[in-house]
This record gives C-alpha cells, structure tokens and sequence, in this order.
C-alpha cells in the first residue's frame, strides 16, 4: 500500500499580515468615502438652498427690493383685512334690516274694534181702531205733551158726552143754536178745538183721537184735568 505524505502548512509571516491589514484598511476607507459622497438629489437640493431670490430685472434683490416686498405683502393683507371687515359690517347691516323688515312685516295689526251695535227702534205701537184704542192713543200723546188726565176720566167723560160715537153731532143747544154745534166724542166745538188742538194730532175735529187730546187740553186748562169734569163742560 502506497503511503501518502500530507502537504506542510504554509507559514503565515509578519509580512503577510501586514499586507492584509493594508488591504482591509484601504477596503474601509474605499466604503466611507462611497457613503459620504452626495447623490444628484442631494446636491440639486444643495445648489437650490444656495441659489439668492432675483427681481424682475434677473439681478439680485438688495435690500429695498426686499424692503418694498415686505411692504407690498403688508398692504395686501391690510387690504384683504378691512376688505373682510366691510363685507362683515355689510353683512350685519343687512341681517339687521332683514330682522327689521321681519318685525315690520310681522307686527301684529290691531284688530278693528266693532262698532257698537244700535238699539233697534221700537216698533210703532200700534192701536185698535175701536174707542178702547182712541182712548190709550191719546192717553199716550197726552203724557208726551204733558196734559193730566186717566182712562177713567176720558171713558166716563166720553160715554156721557157721544156714547163712544165719534160722529156725534149736538144739533139742538146753544151751541148749535149759534150756528157752531157740538161734534166728535166729547162734544168739542170748533172755536175751542182750534184754540186747544194738540200738534201732532190730524187738525180734524171729529178725528176721535184729535177730539179726545183737544178737549183734555181745555179741560186741564179750566179744570186742572178731565178727571174733575162730571158735567157738561
């Protein structure tokens, strides 16, 4: 059987660590200046830091183009400043007068008082055309016109005079003698009936009511009232 002889190490002298402790600090080196260079953008953003604002004209801005921008931003914002307050006082105005216009337009409106409602006008009373009738009409004209005087007296005084006839005609006494007879219910000459007739009454002798008022009237003037008359009068 052959017999194999195994290769000797190789011996690793001071010089060869040297070299390789060269080679690995320039490979350190070599990887810290790569990390530290600047990629484009980093130097775009770098040259777009250093680059100075320029006016209109394409010239660097002093100190006075600076100056007068900063004035010109002052006045825009003084501007846009009280522009916002006209509008906000503009805006308040108008508010204030729609709420005034909604309180005009709104105000109650007073409700018309109703007028007083009028006592209906009584009915004319009305009369029977019968001697009952006569007698309470002319009892009424006769407290109108202030004359004194009672059914009683009127009807008692009647009955003896005509019997409740109102077209009675006296054609035999004095009266009748002297051309004036005595007519109507009780018994009025025309003289007298002329003299003692009640306004408001028909100016005809022998109109029963238009009797009856004209004699109460001369019986109240030379009697005090009819009621006193029990006789001829």
């Amino acid at each position: 059987m052959p017999s194999f002889t195994l290769p000797r190490p190789a011996r690793i002298t001071r010089t060869h660590k040297i070299s390789a402790a060269l080679v690995a600090s320039a490979s350190c080196a070599a990887a810290l200046a790569f990390a530290a260079a600047p990629s484009d953008a980093a130097t775009t953003s770098a040259a777009s830091a250093t680059v100075k604002p320029v006016s209109a004209n394409g010239l660097p801005l002093t100190a006075k183009d600076r100056a007068d921008d900063g004035k010109k931003s002052k006045l825009v914002a003084s501007s846009v400043s009280d522009r916002l307050k006209v509008t906000a006082v503009e805006k308040q105005g108008h508010t204030a007068k729609q709420a005034a216009s909604r309180s005009v337009e709104r105000k109650a409106i007073a409700t018309p008082k109703a007028a007083p409602k009028k006592a209906p006008k009584a009915a004319p009373k009305r009369y029977t055309n019968t001697l009952d009738g006569w007698i309470r009409e002319s009892l009424d004209i006769m407290k109108a016109k202030g004359i004194p005087g009672s059914y009683d007296g009127l009807h008692r005084n009647i009955m003896r005079e005509s019997s409740g006839n109102p077209n009675a005609v006296n054609d035999w006494d004095i009266n009748a003698i002297n051309g004036i007879p005595s007519k109507g219910l009780l018994q009025v000459i025309q003289p007298t009936f002329d003299r003692y007739h009640v306004a408001g009454t028909p100016h005809n002798l022998v109109d029963p009511v238009a009797n009856i008022t004209a004699a109460a009237n001369y019986a109240a003037d030379r009697y005090g009232s009819i009621d006193n008359v029990n006789s001829a009068y």
